[in-house]
């Protein structure tokens, strides 16, 4: 078996000893964003598998959108990537 190179690391151990790789990242043709699939991007991004520019790059994402969800994640926690709890955070 062969692994394909890529730049920086294969996985991280995210500060509550979870372990993310970029095999847990969702699919680049992903077109359905549920809140599990971007929590995972933005955990990704945070642990320093991915960087931000990739991230968007990856999932064409715009930055503005990708920092939404960063900002969300940050003030609310992960439930608040979800479409229909999206207005209530947005009201605090």
């Amino acid at each position: 078996m062969y692994l394909k190179k890529v730049p920086g690391p294969r996985a991280v151990t995210l500060p509550g000893g979870q372990v993310i790789t970029r095999a847990d990242l969702p699919d680049p043709d992903t077109r359905r964003w549920v809140a599990s699939r971007k929590a995972a991007v933005v955990r990704a991004v945070a642990g320093g598998l991915i960087s931000a520019e990739e991230a968007c790059e990856m999932y064409e994402l715009s930055e503005e959108e990708f920092l939404g969800w960063v900002r969300a994640v940050a003030s609310h926690g992960e439930s608040a990537l979800k479409t229909t709890r999206l207005q209530r955070y947005r009201q605090l």
